[in-house]
């Protein structure tokens, strides 16, 4: 039977896992931000190469959206939440065995192990057997547990485990300490003290009362003298734990690949589902993407992750945006006032097609989306004193070698490049990269304060970022498509912080 795997379809190629490395873009579009919020925790799965590596195949993408779907079934993610709690704590108990030193003990805790192991695949495989899945990857992981519960090595190992618990359970002795002496013999049936004080203070009782009883911390470690007691109950009983021996040494290796690998790769979409779970719970939108081919995007009401992130945790609003492309629309040049958002748009755009290609649903109502060959960035970036190079020569520098490894099938994203040269050089070369980007044929977004530069060919779509027409000073971070106006509302935005010619005049003069 082929393993069954919920990242990637049967004979699809594998990411070298060794080779992930954070693509070049994450910090521009600030997805380093969500990938290490929503991985906290979760380092001993390993799950930084699954969301390095972006599908290409649209076959792919829909295969994990499928399994997307399947989880937002909040009974079957209870379930697959309560078999990784159970498998987190059979990796716990295993890794504990080579801190331990006394024989038995560690054998206890394997057998522990064990029995943890075949009760977490039971139940799993009991909910999916009784779940309505619809993913290709959870039907056929449902009939390998079928198949693999029911199998002759695992009812063998869970009924050898449960076997050799039952006679270490049924196990009694008794101790008696008088000085720095220790005996320990087996228990005659003897009576339980416990239970006859119980008896007595019984009739004593009236009704519900305080629990002065104060919960005992039980330890994973074990010291010298309890060792030398289990030693002496060892004696005392010596087929039980030759059983136990024998279990831990027919089993050394008993978690199977196919159980172990879904216990990692079902976290990439629990570890996303929970980052996304509290914008849900304030109301923001999350879609399952449509992948299409033709490069008329589409997305309503969508915003960034990382901001709307940041936003909610601090209860404020999230303002979402709309944008489409029709025909042979490739190009969206966004303009319009600072601080209206016009960043936030390039850095969302970014995101839902990276999320997209990760096949996670992406913040929105319903969206439209392409899988880019590449994504490339042009953010600001700090001067190197290092390269001897002028900000302007860095710039482009860097544009020569996008344009050097970009294909119609890429995503590029300019954000106010040339903002240090004059308007006239800054025009020259905007339109320079403008008319490469039209003759490369690949989608864009051009955030710029060029405003000439959206009405450079019908390819070219005009994003404005908006203001209250009744206060030009507070930005509605609404980014409409328009016609380009080339107002900046500078003036509004220094008299709001009384930063004005006359404001400063004011402040200055005796």
């Amino acid at each position: 039977m082929p393993s069954p795997s919920v990242l990637f379809p049967p004979d699809a190629a594998r990411p070298d896992e060794d080779q992930a490395a954070e693509p070049p873009f994450f910090g521009d579009l600030n997805l380093d931000q969500v990938v290490d919020a929503l991985l906290a925790g979760r380092k001993a799965y390993r799950l930084r190469p699954f969301f390095y590596h972006p599908l290409h195949d649209a076959a792919a993408v829909r295969y994990r959206q499928a399994v997307a779907q399947d989880l937002e079934n909040d009974a079957l993610r209870e379930h697959v939440h309560t078999f990784a709690t159970r498998m987190r704590q059979v990796g716990r108990y295993l890794r504990m065995l080579n801190d331990l030193e006394y024989p038995y003990h560690i054998a206890g805790w394997f057998l522990e192990a064990v029995l943890r192991y075949t009760e977490a695949v039971q139940a799993l495989a009991d909910a999916l057997a009784e779940a309505d899945l619809h993913a290709a990857a959870f039907l056929a992981l449902r009939d390998y547990l079928a198949d693999y519960v029911h199998a002759e090595a695992f009812t063998a190992l869970r009924d050898e485990a449960q076997a050799v618990r039952a006679e270490l359970d049924a196990i009694r002795y008794c101790i008696h300490i008088l000085g720095d002496t220790v005996r320990v013999r087996r228990c005659e049936d003897e009576p339980d003290h416990a239970a006859e004080v119980e008896r007595t203070f019984a009739k004593f009782r009236r009704g519900a009362v305080k629990d002065y009883r104060t919960p005992v911390y039980v330890r994973s470690g074990m010291n010298h003298i309890e060792a030398q007691i289990l030693d002496c109950v060892v004696k005392l009983y010596p087929e039980p734990f030759a059983h136990l021996d024998a279990f831990r040494t027919r089993h050394p290796d008993f978690r199977d690949p196919v159980v172990t690998a879904f216990d990692r790769e079902v976290q990439f979409y629990l570890a996303y589902l929970e980052f996304i779970a509290p914008l849900r719970e304030a109301g923001l939108p999350f879609c399952t993407p449509e992948i299409i081919t033709d490069k008329a995007i589409a997305a309503r009401e969508t915003y960034d992750l990382a901001l709307a992130h940041k936003l909610v945790s601090e209860g404020r609003p999230v303002v979402t945006n709309d944008f489409a492309l029709h025909g042979k629309e490739r190009i969206f040049v966004v303009t319009g006032p600072n601080q209206g958002g016009k960043t936030t748009f390039a850095r969302t755009v970014g995101q839902l097609h990276y999320l997209a290609a990760l096949g996670l649903p992406v913040p929105g109502r319903e969206a439209r989306l392409v899988l880019p060959d590449r994504i490339f960035t042009h953010f600001e970036r700090a001067e190197e004193v290092a390269n001897l190079r002028g900000k302007l020569e860095d710039e482009l520098i860097r544009l020569r070698e996008t344009f050097g490894q970009a294909t119609p099938q890429s995503l590029i994203i300019l954000n106010e490049v040339f903002a240090s040269t004059t308007f006239q050089d800054a025009l020259f070369l905007g339109r320079q990269v403008m008319e490469r980007l039209l003759a490369l044929d690949a989608l864009g977004v051009f955030v710029t304060f060029l405003a000439e530069l959206s009405t450079l060919g019908p390819q070219v779509v005009s994003m404005v970022s908006t203001v209250d027409p009744e206060n030009p000073a507070e930005r509605t971070y609404k980014i409409v498509r328009r016609r380009a106006d080339g107002l900046a509302y500078a003036h509004a935005l220094a008299e709001k912080h009384h930063l004005t010619h006359d404001q400063l005049v004011a402040r200055v003069r005796p």
